[in-house]
């Protein structure tokens, strides 16, 4: 996401609650002045329209529920508030006359039963740190995405998985609203002459152990093999040698079926793929399969192996954005998605950033994921993505683009207008105040603890479940 705050006048000027409420019901939206200039006129008798987005116009389909108007003075607060049965899932305007003109309109949205109780939350599942190849510190690394209107995300260095468990110690004395899971890029040692290959990237989201550290290799430093840089519960699984892992991946590869054209090392690099993913679901995680459309030279995975991979789909979810501008990775990935989904392939997909520097450099921020979930929260987002409640979202370009099912992505739209500008606020200021704390400045601990639960008060505000 980019830095602005900017939004449009009727967030300035009008404090619209709930913005959110549940279809099949009646629900009463208050509409509140944010200053004199914005005030409506006391015991003066406005129009209220209130319009379903679905319905068409009143004089082109006149008998759909397409308009509703009522007459409604403001309360003796000054707030105008008008009941309503939103009778389905759905965007509905709300517009206001004073009897001679437009005065302002504002948005509400209606949603299902299965998405009631589901809030929005912005994360990224996939970024590096100064740990591997990035260029800040795990800690600043938080700091700088809650700045930008992220609410959860998973550090995940290239063989690393305690620098995620770095950051979510730097912050463990404090109370923020920032969820930070446990997360890795896991690349296992390879052995081309024995034709054990595997440069698949495959990110480890939330597990509770790393499964890079399930083998010893010359990539990490020793520390990272104790097992409280290794995991979050006690007792993980034994690490091996490298030559127990290949011996365990030439066995594997004999109980599953590989597709018929990938031969020769192909195989193996399949077989291996399949177990690391078992792996992170054995671990608790959400095994992401990253960006295969990069290009590294040439792409960095043949299309034909991309293809075999969706066909059994072995991942928890599918990076259908990544972190590069350029047309080919996000574009052919997107396609690809929706083409699958013709063809009857259905998997979770995310959007992450793959970023290598927090602050607005060449693919900092360039993508997220909207999770609806009942909690901000690692077990919670991980269950609702691999239920299919989640968007990817595009923001390379100065309007984003959505990618997901196509009923979250009308949700989205709307959340991106008329929720997200006002929780990048608040966002802004647990985040500048993170990075003072771990940087030592006086009183940052004193903010974080003034500024703690007014995320929650918000989502409790807006979104009425």
């Amino acid at each position: 996401m980019k830095l602005e705050l900017s939004y449009k006048d009727e967030l300035h000027n009008y404090d619209v609650y709930p913005k959110v409420v549940s279809a099949g019901k009646s629900s009463t939206i208050t509409v509140r002045p944010l200053g004199w200039h914005a005030a409506f006129a006391p015991g003066e008798v406005y129009s209220v329209s209130v319009c379903p987005l679905d319905e068409g116009t009143p004089w082109d389909y006149p008998d759909r529920r397409n308009t509703f108007v009522y007459d409604i003075a403001p309360d003796e607060d000054g707030c105008i508030r008008v009941p309503f049965d939103f009778f389905s899932e759905q965007m509905y305007f709300i517009r206001i006359t004073d009897g001679r003109q437009f005065k302002l309109q504002v948005s509400v949205y209606a949603v299902a039963e299965d998405l009631a109780g589901r809030y929005p939350f912005r994360g990224d599942l996939h970024m590096h740190t100064r740990r591997s190849d990035g260029r800040q510190a795990p800690e600043i690394v938080c700091a700088n995405y809650r700045k930008t209107g992220y609410d959860f995300f998973a550090i995940t260095d290239h063989h690393r998985y305690y620098p995620s468990l770095e950051a979510i110690a730097a912050y463990q004395d404090v109370p923020i609203e920032f969820t930070i899971v446990p997360g890795e890029e896991v690349h296992l040692p390879k052995d081309p002459a024995g034709g054990h290959i595997n440069d698949i990237h495959i990110v480890n989201f939330g597990g509770e152990y790393s499964v890079n550290a399930l083998v010893r290799d010359g990539k990490k430093e020793d520390f990272a093999y104790d097992d409280d840089r290794r995991a979050i519960i006690p007792n993980p699984p034994p690490v091996r040698s490298p030559e127990e892992f290949w011996a365990a991946i030439d066995a594997y590869l004999e109980t599953i079926d590989i597709p018929l054209q990938l031969q020769g090392s192909e195989r193996w690099t399949y077989a291996c793929c399949h177990w690391i993913f078992r792996e992170i679901k054995k671990a608790g995680g959400l095994g992401i399969f990253c960006h295969p459309y990069w290009i590294s030279n040439v792409f960095q995975v043949p299309p034909s192996f991309v293809d075999a991979m969706m066909e059994a789909h072995p991942f928890g979810a599918y990076e259908v954005l990544g972190g590069e501008n350029y047309y080919e990775q996000n574009g052919f990935q997107t396609v690809d998605y929706f083409r699958d989904m013709a063809k009857g392939r259905r998997y979770p997909i995310v959007g992450s950033t793959d970023s290598h520097n927090s602050f607005n450099s060449r693919n900092s921020h360039v993508c997220s994921t909207l999770v609806f979930s009942p909690a901000n929260e690692r077990a919670a987002l991980i269950d609702s993505i691999e239920r299919f409640y989640s968007v990817a979202v595009d923001s390379i370009s100065a309007e984003p683009r959505y990618v997901g099912d196509f009923r979250l992505v009308r949700y989205a739209c709307f959340l991106e207008q008329e929720f997200f500008p006002l929780h990048d606020e608040l966002c802004f200021e647990e985040g500048r105040a993170m990075k003072d704390y771990v940087c030592g400045i006086p009183g940052a601990k004193e903010t974080l603890e003034l500024l703690s639960g007014r995320m929650k008060a918000q989502r409790e505000k807006y979104f009425s479940f």
